[in-house]
């Protein structure tokens, strides 16, 4: 795919409600909403395989079509990664590069302001990167944020008060006492029951649920995750480089005897002391 329209239905302006029409109608300049999908989430080591701009502009006031892209990255996509989008190596096969798109794309996003869900917390700095390899001058820091997913965390809270408010139409009293937070969190789950009549009423599917989002690390404390199903690092220096790898360098394993010295506990620590014994962890089926 490349540089298709929408597949999705575009909404119009006036379907979008006054405020949505006053909003644009002040734009100095076009806001460009975006989103992409990436082989991982480490700037300096993935890639885009996707992109997606649409334009919004005051001048006359309209949506532009979408306008969408599939590239290849030139590097192998992780199971983990095709897990969450669905794209694989072969579906790139025949899409341009980012360094072929990078001018075009520059183009439509130069002197625009930027809109999206996380923008600020990966897409722009995945973003910058790969305009930074394609050598294109564009400088993105000059563009305004509308971040919709800091918008929702800032006016919508997510904590237990809230929750109770949420499913149980009440306020929570005594909040931060455990045997107040004790009951609430089991009116909440009630509340949850009655709202959602796809919920699981058995613990086995309730313990799948739940479970499934932290399915991506290795341990609790997250300081691995799991990628083509063994473990690498989730912070430091080597953040996003497998233990495997780690284990078999001797500069790196001198590093890894220094965090068992240091910080790591629990799982974690087991899972680095069997890498320093050649055994390495595989991903639960």
């Amino acid at each position: 795919m490349s540089d298709e329209t929408a597949s999705t239905s575009v909404p119009q302006i006036k379907d979008l409600g006054p405020r949505f029409f006053e909003f644009v109608s002040s734009l100095e300049r076009p806001v460009v909403f975006l989103d992409i999908e990436a082989t991982g989430v480490d700037p300096q080591r993935d890639r885009i395989i996707e992109i997606s701009l649409l334009r919004v502009s005051s001048d006359p006031v309209a949506i532009e079509a979408p306008r969408t892209w599939r590239i290849d990255p030139k590097q192998r996509i992780p199971q983990e990664a095709t897990e969450i989008h669905g794209i694989h190596n072969e579906d790139l096969e025949g899409c341009p590069s980012f360094v072929e798109l990078a001018g075009e794309l520059a183009q439509l996003l130069r002197g625009a302001d930027l809109a999206g869900f996380a923008i600020t917390r990966l897409d722009l700095r995945l973003l910058k990167a790969e305009f930074a390899r394609s050598e294109i001058e564009i400088d993105l820091s000059v563009s305004r944020m509308v971040d919709t997913q800091v918008i929702f965390h800032a006016r919508e809270p997510r904590n237990l008060a809230a929750a109770v408010e949420f499913y149980c139409g009440e306020k929570l009293e005594g909040a931060h006492g455990a045997e107040a937070d004790t009951i609430a969190s089991l009116k909440v789950f009630a509340g949850q029951l009655a709202r959602y009549e796809d919920l699981p009423t058995h613990v086995g599917g309730l313990d799948e649920l739940s479970t499934a989002v932290n399915s991506a690390f290795v341990d609790v404390s997250r300081r691995f995750m799991w990628k083509d199903g063994e473990p690498a690092f989730n912070f430091g220096k080597l953040k996003g480089k497998p233990l495997r790898w780690a284990a078999g360098d001797p500069e790196h394993r001198t590093y890894l005897r220094r965090l068992l010295q240091g910080t790591l506990e629990g799982e974690a620590h087991d899972v680095v002391v069997e890498a320093l014994q050649g055994k390495i962890r595989r991903k639960p089926s």
